[in-house]
């Protein structure tokens, strides 16, 4: 095996203690510590290439390496490996008061307000209406979908729900969302009838064979992961005849917009949503205007 440079060594060093500090003191979720180191290993990579460290670099080193990325990637990817090394260097600064800050300058790629792809309450039933309930596996995909619809679930605090934090007798379910932050929402008896039939006539069956306490769970009674939920989420959603774009929030954005179109106020929805800010909540309402604005075009005789 090929020794690692000691540049890159020592960024892979500070790296990890970034991360650490991300989860320590922020309650940064997995999937933003896998995105952020993934960024700066990549540019601790470039900088060893001049036998540099992340210590080293100068803001024309990563306006460089920003700039070799566009044409390679969305804004979205830059905005996040803008996103990380300010992060990184902001961190640094705390950690060694004589450290340099090379991002004081840097600016992120402007992003466009993207709204949300959401479903229509008929493909919404269809989609819903699409495992086979007969198979075990299908009633835990159907308990999954009603969840996620009901609650408004992101399909990591689905995966990541346990046994003690579901309230069948209420109604109710305790959901432990980003950074940590916990929030009460209620789940409504269709999602609780089918979540109780799942509890007592699948999850049993595979349960025996490892000991988890998340309500869903795979066949082998393992915990099951956000690609393996939302792998079956596409796969249903291709049995119901729903062949347009979809994300792993489909259903939380059906959630959303759906109670928006039938009255829900956006501070309720907030909450519900787990928002810490209300300006994320509100991209939902031109989601709800959109869909008004075409019923008006579609059915107003001076349309």
């Amino acid at each position: 095996m090929v020794p690692e440079p000691a540049a890159l060594a020592a960024s892979h060093r500070l790296i990890d203690g970034f991360l650490d500090a991300l989860w320590l003191e922020r309650g940064a979720r997995p999937n933003t510590r896998a995105g952020y180191g993934s960024d700066l290993r990549q540019f601790a990579a470039c900088l060893a290439e001049n036998n540099k460290a992340l210590t080293d670099a100068h803001e024309a080193d990563i306006q460089q390496w920003i700039a070799r990325g566009a044409r390679q990637t969305v804004a979205r990817t830059q905005a996040r490996r803008v996103s990380a090394l300010r992060q990184f260097y902001q961190w640094r600064l705390r950690e060694d008061g004589s450290a340099m800050d090379p991002t004081v300058s840097l600016k992120a790629p402007r992003l466009g307000r993207r709204l949300p792809r959401s479903l229509s309450e008929d493909e919404i039933e269809r989609l819903l209406d699409a495992p086979d309930t007969n198979t075990p596996l299908g009633l835990r995909d159907r308990a999954m979908f009603e969840l996620m619809y009901a609650s408004g679930l992101r399909v990591t605090e689905l995966v990541e729900l346990s046994l003690p934090r579901l309230d069948l007798q209420r109604g109710l379910v305790q959901v432990l969302g980003k950074g940590g932050k916990e929030r009460l929402v209620p789940m409504g008896e269709w999602a609780s009838d089918w979540v109780t039939r799942y509890l007592r006539q699948a999850r049993p069956l595979w349960v025996a064979r490892g000991q988890v306490d998340v309500v869903f769970c795979s066949q082998r009674g393992e915990a099951m992961t956000r690609q393996n939920a939302w792998l079956r989420i596409k796969q249903h959603a291709v049995r119901a005849g729903i062949g347009s774009a979809l994300s792993p929030h489909m259903l939380r954005h059906a959630f959303a917009t759906h109670l928006l179109n039938h009255g829900a106020d956006l501070r309720s929805l907030q909450s519900l949503l787990g928002h810490a800010d209300l300006s994320t909540t509100q991209i939902y309402t031109h989601v709800a205007q959109a869909r008004l604005q075409q019923l008006h075009a579609r059915h107003h005789p001076r349309a």
